[in-house]
């Protein structure tokens, strides 16, 4: 924004201070994600530019790491790329099965958390609710708490989840929810939760209580009410917070690392065992991969957000 022609001259100093001071602050965010792209390109095995690389030279450059997304883990990774062979990279290529059970673990916990924290911000909006900031409190703890303290909770809970109804003298009979996929989608749904209760809230804050009782003067009936004018009003908010509670999920990895059984590899969970057991520049790949994946999520809540303030009336169409 250009500065006004009264501006005088401290104003002009402190304006150009300040947007040198924005981008400071903006460079010291982005260049560590940055820094990634160019390196998963590297022809060579190092996490470093390489000599070739700063002088732009082609053969520093290479989409190995790429394809070893899909060849790492395969019987036959050197066969003809025909239909055996992405079966057999479907099947057997590590990153391709994490990526699968990210996305089965992200989309039924946000399926799960998108439900429950819905319906925990609806419940929290009405004005007659007792004990409001008490209960908001405690249902965006997991986002406060330090996630070693939550894992390690939910690990001992999901280990033998009927211990409590055992203390109080019932004797069920109850699975353990530790290394299974159920224990891992219900806790990163409880990681979620709290995400989508904010979202929802602030959307539910400009929402106007008339509306629904406009709908119930007309003869609806709540359910009717609900899903024909709340509903549409508050669901950019939803869905903001469902990408939020997805990306939680995608990214997770200390719970996984508790609670998740060898079968359960995720890709953070597989990032974390290739730093750990075989460094490959194959990660730097797939931090690129999920980096992209961010950005397009992020444009996605921001023009939901966009959306929710017109829909409500607070920015002009």
């Amino acid at each position: 924004m250009a500065l006004p022609t009264y501006a005088s001259p401290l104003e002009k100093v402190w304006h150009y201070a300040y947007l040198a001071i924005c981008a400071a602050i903006f460079f010291f965010l982005i260049a560590p994600i940055v820094v990634v792209i160019p390196l998963s390109f590297n022809a060579e095995p190092y996490f470093t530019f390489t000599d070739k690389m700063l002088s732009l030279d082609p053969e520093g450059y290479s989409l190995r790491w790429y394809d070893s997304l899909l060849t790492f883990g395969m019987a036959r990774p050197d066969a003809p790329r025909d239909l055996t062979w992405w079966a057999d990279a479907w099947q057997n290529a590590k990153w391709v099965n994490a990526a699968k059970s990210s996305i089965i673990i992200g989309v039924f916990s946000t399926l799960v958390a998108t439900v429950l924290g819905t319906l925990a911000a609806l419940g929290l909006s009405r004005p007659e609710m007792p004990w409001r900031r008490a209960i908001m409190a405690i249902l965006i703890s997991p986002m406060i708490v330090p996630i070693i303290i939550t894992a390690t909770g939910m690990f001992f809970f999901y280990s033998n989840p009927c211990e409590p109804l055992t203390w109080i003298g019932l004797d069920p009979q109850c699975g353990r929810l530790a290394g299974t996929y159920l224990g891992v989608i219900l806790a990163h749904a409880t990681l979620g939760i709290p995400f989508v209760i904010i979202t929802v809230t602030a959307t539910l804050v400009g929402f106007d209580q008339s509306l629904n009782r406009a709908g119930a003067s007309l003869g609806a009936n709540p359910r009717t009410t609900f899903f024909r004018i709340t509903m549409p009003l508050i669901l950019p908010g939803v869905i903001s917070g469902a990408l939020f509670a997805f990306v939680t999920s995608f990214d997770e990895v200390v719970a996984v690392l508790f609670i998740a059984g060898p079968d359960q590899q995720t890709i953070p969970r597989q990032m974390w065992n290739g730093i750990r057991e075989q460094i490959s520049p194959a990660i730097l790949a797939v931090a690129t991969l999920l980096v992209i994946f961010s950005i397009a999520l992020l444009t996605t809540v921001e023009l939901l957000r966009r959306r929710s303030e017109r829909l409500r009336g607070l920015t002009p169409r």
